[in-house]
């Protein structure tokens, strides 16, 4: 296990971010089922693709809550077969799975396809989350001057002069 007090000393407002990186370590990796994909179809957004054959939508359910998705899917009701099965390779068990939601990440919609449940996803920064440039005021009252070249002699150069 890893100590993140070092990063809690060094940083501001990142208290969720520690705690996430913390619960990564707790995780039940589970049986893998439902297998699924993370796709990007776009600058900001995104798919996941679940494979859920066997199931109709009225036993499926795609929740958001507190920057978590969970998808779960409950079998309402036995299989009727006229024979014996020799083979069961279709699962037909219940099944949670979770996944945490990046910051303005939000839930679109979901669909259900040739046995693939989609969850569409879409990344909005507001424009108060985006970066933007703070120019720089001088005490004396003059305005600021710009320093085209990074150098520190072309800034030693200019402070001179």
């Amino acid at each position: 296990m890893f100590d993140l007090t070092p990063l809690y000393r060094s940083t501001i407002g990142f208290d969720r971010l520690g705690a996430l990186l913390e619960s990564l370590g707790h995780v039940d990796s589970g049986s893998g089922y439902p297998p699924y994909n993370i796709e990007r179809v776009g600058d900001d957004q995104y798919r996941i693709s679940m494979a859920v054959a066997g199931f109709r939508p009225e036993e499926l359910n795609v929740e958001v809550k507190e920057q978590t998705l969970t998808i779960s899917g409950r079998k309402t009701e036995k299989r009727e077969s006229n024979g014996a099965v020799l083979h069961q390779g279709i699962a037909t068990r219940s099944f949670e799975r979770r996944f945490q939601l990046a910051d303005f990440v939000k839930v679109t919609g979901a669909s259900l396809e040739h046995g693939l449940l989609h969850v569409e996803l879409f990344r909005e920064v507001p424009e108060a989350a985006k970066p933007r440039v703070i120019e720089i005021e001088t005490r004396d009252g003059s305005s600021p001057k710009a320093i085209d070249d990074n150098s520190p002699k072309k800034a030693i150069e200019q402070k001179a002069a």
